[in-house]
């Protein structure tokens, strides 16, 4: 069993008037090692894939999702098996190892097991090489775009993913990705200390409910959006994204290349749109353009 979502601390809390020891909840954070059994010409093999710092809860999705934005599955039949690690299988990281068995039909490079040579992180090479890397994966954009939502409408996504962030609401210390319909609705939420977790256990979920490609959703992102996450939402067919925080200029050239409308700086009543003004339905959203919300 994986280990509990949130810590009990006992703290001292300093104010002005005082100061007081009290218990405090933080937000877990424990490694989970990704263990993958693979077919070889030599017969089956196993071997640990990457290891990541994640808040445990969903770690399947995680998993999922980051076996899929890494390229390495396409689909979940591409997955046999997956559980954690438990006795001595587990060696003393009780719910902390995922044992996956993928499919007798695909097969690996050796070269997958060198965490360099992963699409995320051909960013180490440059921008363009970056980007390269992305298109080899990513699906080719359909030519019958139908996106189009109401401008208003991402204003309203902050206030409704902060009433479901569960673990945020006690802890403060979490990102959250979450899906939306055009309709404003809340298809989907989930948390991480790490913002390419929690967009991983999205993605994962959308993979394991059969949505990708995400052509008619819209991603959240509750901090910034950086080229990393842009790629996975390229790579799952994601048309629409919006952050809190701001987006960087690799994000931005990755949402410009794939047609992604990409908004950053999000409030109630703002927001800057750095790429896919066409699927706004109002035009005066076009005002925020070029003005940093302060």
């Amino acid at each position: 069993m994986a280990p509990a979502p949130v810590t009990a601390l006992r703290v001292l809390k300093v104010t002005q008037g005082g100061r007081e020891h009290l218990e405090d909840l933080v937000a877990t954070e424990e490694p989970l090692a990704l263990t993958l059994g693979y077919s070889t010409p030599l017969g089956r093999e196993q071997r640990e894939l990457a290891v990541t710092m994640r808040t445990p809860g969903n770690d399947f999705e995680l998993a999922f999702g980051f076996l899929f934005t890494e390229g390495i599955i396409t689909s979940p039949e591409d997955v046999l098996s997956i559980r954690h690690c438990s006795g001595s299988e587990a060696r003393g990281r009780e719910g902390n190892i995922l044992k996956i068995e993928l499919s007798e039909n695909l097969s690996l490079a050796p070269h997958i097991f060198q965490r360099q040579s992963f699409i995320s992180s051909s960013c180490g090479v440059c921008g363009k090489a970056s980007i390269e890397a992305v298109r080899v994966h990513a699906p080719v954009p359909c030519e019958e775009d139908t996106l189009r939502f109401d401008a208003d409408l991402l204003g309203t996504f902050p206030a409704k993913v902060s009433t479901q962030q569960r673990v945020f609401g006690v802890t403060g210390g979490l990102h959250a990705a979450a899906l939306f319909d055009t309709a404003g609705a809340l298809l989907a939420l989930r948390e991480d200390v790490g913002r390419h977790n929690a967009v991983d256990k999205l993605l994962g979920h959308a993979l394991l409910q059969g949505w990708l490609p995400l052509r008619e959703q819209i991603l959240f992102l509750s901090g910034r959006a950086s080229f990393e996450l842009l790629q996975k939402a390229a790579l799952a067919g994601v048309r629409a994204v919006c952050s809190v925080g701001a987006p960087s200029s690799l994000a931005v050239q990755c949402a410009l290349e794939f047609g992604i409308t990409l908004a950053g700086f999000l409030r109630e009543n703002r927001f800057n749109l750095y790429s896919g003004e066409h699927r706004l339905l109002d035009p005066m959203a076009t005002d925020v353009l070029g003005a940093r919300p302060s």
